[in-house]
């Protein structure tokens, strides 16, 4: 494994692609170690664990994931450790890099990924798989993980698809479930004790060693099989490994201020999706939103302390030059002092350029003080709230307690204290959602507009509806659930179309965007497949398949067609993983994955669904027994602190 630079390949290439500075690195707060940084041990064996972290997309959408912003500098603080970041390249890089034999690289050294101990790939969706492949046969790494040596690296899944890694279970050595902090490291811990060793056991050895910490999942130790209707039988270590356990637990970091990660956020040297520096202010959500998979993987809910968020803003915004900081969570307005942050961050720095921003906010959540305090030192955009539901039947089947007095109320409040525009998203598509359900999205959209012109005495107000399609996701109440098909969806869309446009007294104040429901399926099939769509995986990308959450790059009908060819002759078929109802005794996919939610209490909520009842937060109420904190040995961790941000002299000049 030398690990030397391939840059003096790669630059003539550059002159040849579109945006080529996305591949040269160099990004403010990015780090090249030393190869061999950890040195050797008294045998001569070299101690360092070097990893390659990849976003499977383009640069400008995978520089600001936080998640691999935060390993990469984890790992970097090890003395005897290394980390560089590579990205998916454009389909016109691609093409260059296999004419010129220049292999996939990471964007730090320039290095071969193919020289690295470990690839750790984090997929935050499953649209990405395709992007895998791309980069593995860039680099020289076969697909399958049957098939590599001891000389390759370890492909290892992380994000929150990795919470069902079946359908990529072929092409990756090892998954992790959960946050990767602590994970990584005590990856690089076990890495690092078998390379002093000499390797002993080679690959198989290693994989091993990994399984047996119960919190590795290692697809290949794993044997499935399947009843004749094409339902999966079992999921069992298979015989003979000792110490493979039948589950695989869940990563939880606790006490976030021990993890005030990244203290030195990187810098893009493109444009990307996001030109801010971000603070996660707290990890988890127990809303209890039945559809939404991120809520669900990642409870209990911890909270960043008033005063680390404070301290991390400081020294990012040091660190970065950014004059924007993103508040980040799953539901950022919910944190127990969120009042105090905002008006804390805003008194800090008071008379600067800097401006505070939170992603979409809560019907329920949202207040006046709060939005003055976010826009007090940036400019006054628009607001994204998310009511999902169009009518408040179907709100109650997914659990978002929010009515459509609250939703109105909350936006005359916002018309009435100056904003112009409201964005307001929502799903189509929902468990025993109807025609009616969607179409009262146009009847709310229009009570949003006759209330913003009423409040604020304007004609000028706007209303954004964006709509995307329901996607069913394993470990939710959801997961049992049949997703709706195709042509159901678009003729939902239509109808909804039609009635926004209808009224010519709205015109150009309602805007509507939406995806049709081609994505969505596709989407369906990776993320409740099992180990048989791996090889529909394979042939769509030999098929030429890229870049597939990018809709100019996306081709539905190469996805049906390897489906149809992959599947024949067996007893499933895309509909079979989509648009199909489970029952209560099935086993699913990820059954041996454990998320800590207890698959009974998922089944009676996804009854309760259907019976249109609501289920409270815990964080206010007694415990629903959902199962993670008992069996994680976590628990929420909420304030109020009771602390206060003091002035920072130092920002003002």
């Amino acid at each position: 494994m030398s690990g030397e630079s391939i840059f003096a390949a790669l630059e003539p290439l550059l002159e040849r692609v579109s945006k080529p500075i996305q591949y040269v690195g160099g990004e403010l707060n990015s780090q090249v170690k030393d190869w061999n940084c950890g040195g050797h041990s008294p045998q001569g064996e070299e101690l360092t664990t070097r990893w390659a972290l990849m976003y499977p997309d383009a640069y400008e959408v995978g520089l600001p994931n936080q998640g691999v912003m935060i390993l990469y500098e984890v790992l970097n603080e090890r003395p005897d450790a290394l980390c560089e970041r590579t990205y998916a390249v454009w389909p016109d890089m691609e093409q260059a890099m296999r004419e010129a034999g220049v292999a996939q690289f990471t964007v730090d050294g320039h290095r071969p990924v193919r020289d690295f101990d470990v690839l750790g790939v984090s997929f935050s969706t499953e649209l990405g798989y395709t992007n895998l492949l791309t980069a593995l046969d860039l680099a020289g790494i076969p697909l399958r993980a049957e098939q590599r040596s001891d000389d390759d690296p370890l492909v290892v899944a992380g994000g929150h698809a990795a919470f069902n890694p079946e359908p990529i279970a072929g092409f990756v050595d090892a998954a992790v479930v959960g946050d990767g902090e602590q994970a990584v490291l005590a990856i690089t811990d076990i890495v690092q004790a078998w390379k002093a060793e000499g390797r002993p056991g080679g690959r198989a050895e290693l994989l091993l060693r990994l399984a047996r910490t119960g919190g590795v999942y290692v697809p290949s130790l794993y044997d499935v099989s399947y009843l004749p209707d094409g339902r999966i039988q079992r999921v069992a270590p298979r015989p003979g490994l000792a110490g493979v356990p039948w589950r695989v637990s869940k990563h939880t970091v606790m006490d976030l201020d021990e993890w005030p990660y990244p203290k030195q956020p990187l810098v893009p040297l493109a444009e990307s999706v996001h030109e801010r520096m971000s603070v996660e202010i707290f990890r988890g959500c127990t809303r209890g939103c039945r559809f939404c998979q991120a809520g669900m993987i990642t409870r209990p809910v911890r909270e960043r302390s008033i005063t680390g968020i404070g301290e991390m803003v400081e020294k990012g915004l040091a660190a970065t030059g950014f004059e924007e900081v993103g508040l980040l969570s799953l539901s950022s307005a919910d944190h127990s002092e969120i009042a105090e942050v905002t008006k804390g961050l805003a008194d800090r720095y008071d008379g600067t350029q800097t401006g505070l921003s939170l992603p979409s906010t809560r019907v329920d959540a949202f207040n006046i003080d709060l939005a003055n305090e976010l826009t007090r030192n940036g400019r006054r955009s628009g607001l994204t709230f998310a009511p999902e539901g169009g009518s408040e039947r179907i709100r109650k089947v997914i659990n978002k307690m929010v009515s459509e007095d609250d939703l109105i109320s909350t936006v005359a409040a916002a018309y009435g204290a100056g904003w112009r525009q409201v964005k307001l998203y929502f799903m189509c598509g929902l468990p025993t959602e109807t025609d009616e359900d969607v179409l009262q999205i146009a009847d709310l959209a229009k009570r949003v507009i006759d209330t913003g012109r009423q409040v604020s005495g304007r004609r000028d107000i706007r209303c954004t509806v964006s709509i995307g399609g329901f996607v069913p996701k394993p470990h939710t109440p959801f997961q049992w659930c049949g997703q709706l098909g195709v042509e159901e969806t678009d003729e939902r869309l239509r109808k909804l179309r039609e009635a926004l446009r209808s009224d010519k007294r709205y015109g150009s104040a309602i805007g509507l965007r939406y995806h049709d429901g081609e994505p969505g399926l596709v989407e369906g099939l990776l993320s409740r497949g099992d180990r048989r769509v791996g090889e529909v995986i394979e042939a769509v990308w030999r098929a030429g398949a890229r870049f597939d959450g990018w809709s100019e790059h996306f081709s539905y009908d190469t996805w049906m067609r390897c489906a149809a060819e992959v599947f024949e002759g067996q007893p499933v078929d895309v509909d079979w993983f989509t648009t199909r109802e489970r029952d209560e005794s099935e086993v699913l996919p990820w059954d041996h994955l454990d998320s800590g939610l207890d698959k009974d209490w998922l089944w009676d909520d996804w009854q309760d669904a259907l019976d249109e009842t609501e289920v409270d937060d815990c964080r206010w109420t007694p415990c629903f027994d959902c199962g993670v904190c008992p069996q994680m040995g976590t628990d929420i961790q909420i304030g109020p602190t009771g602390k206060t941000l003091l002035p920072l002299t130092v920002v003002r000049s």
